[in-house]
């Protein structure tokens, strides 16, 4: 396990790395490919939020990085800062809350009547946005201790099923914390792919090979071999899984991942969030624009969190 100073330069660089991503992406949100080409961090023209402006994507980042145990895992303090958040605009760069999905508010409104934590995300094939997924990074410092692939498996898949339980986003955000988790370990990125690709392919009885089949592009594939036409940049889970690896694998810098992601279109900044976790913890958050950093709102706020951040004990 890295040292304390490791430890609080990945949580900077992965809460960093994904604000920032998602702050580039917020102006251009929804909007078609190739209809645009951003270079730098605007601010959206037809939104009263200046330039900087992140989204739920790094609300609710913030509102799990901030409430995970040290001493022992627990959804209930999680899930109360999700209440928190659509309730009562905690996590937000402005005091308002916008943005959110509809499998998440609905889940999040479950929550607040009493259901069952277990009982709460959606479980259909309909439910199966990036939700979670844009969301889950902080997971990879806090099972940094974690050796048996079986704990990590049912804590992610706890973690991503307060808002989002069906098989297949359970499976890309386990996918995303084991890529994560090497890459932290100080493997290069092509080795941590390859590793993630056959520790997830190896391990039996956590992920079925149904939804296994859901990710063959990503597993037994090499996502860096597809054409950028090839990759979709939808909110659909498994796109912005695939779209997220092969920005971060085909590019070489912080600066080009990210935005190599948000001019994907559509999806444009959970996509870049969800590659930016992993540039700025591949580059280093120093890899990070000074001028984007600079930009992004409640930036202290957001530093505060990671290094508060620590590993779950075991």
């Amino acid at each position: 396990m890295p040292q304390n100073n490791d430890r609080t330069q990945a949580s900077l660089s992965i809460l960093l790395g994904a604000a920032v991503g998602d702050a580039l992406g917020v102006p251009v949100e929804f909007l078609p490919r190739d209809s645009f080409c951003l270079t730098d961090m605007l601010e959206r023209e037809d939104a009263p939020y200046p330039v900087g402006t992140w989204s739920d994507d790094t609300s609710l980042t913030l509102a799990l990085a901030d409430n995970l145990k040290a001493e022992v895992f627990a959804l209930d303090p999680i899930a109360d800062a999700f209440v928190g958040w659509l309730y009562g605009a905690r996590y937000t760069p402005h005091g308002v809350t916008f943005g959110i999905g509809h499998s998440t508010q609905q889940s999040i409104q479950r929550i607040r009547a009493g259901v069952a934590l277990d009982k709460v995300g959606g479980r259909t094939e309909r439910d199966n946005g990036n939700g979670s997924l844009m969301r889950i990074a902080p997971l990879a410092v806090y099972l940094a201790q974690v050796k048996e692939i079986a704990k990590r498996f049912a804590i992610v898949k706890a973690v991503s099923s307060l808002t989002h339980a069906h098989d297949w986003s359970v499976a890309a955000c386990f996918i995303y914390i084991e890529m994560l988790r090497k890459l932290m370990n100080g493997q290069d990125k092509l080795s941590a792919y390859r590793d993630t690709q056959n520790d997830i392919t190896a391990a039996t009885g956590l992920i079925t090979p149904e939804t296994l089949a859901k990710y063959e592009r990503v597993l037994t594939g090499d996502i860096r071999q597809l054409s950028r036409d090839e990759i979709s940049s939808t909110g659909f889970v498994v796109h912005t899984l695939e779209a997220a690896l092969w920005c971060f694998l085909t590019t070489n810098d912080y600066r080009s991942a990210v935005l190599t992601a948000v001019n994907l279109g559509l999806d444009a900044d959970t996509v870049a969030a969800v590659t930016g976790a992993m540039a700025g913890l591949y580059y280093g958050f120093e890899s990070i624009p000074q001028d984007w950093l600079t930009k992004l709102v409640k930036r202290n706020d957001i530093e505060a969190v990671a290094r508060k951040l620590k590993p779950l004990s075991v």
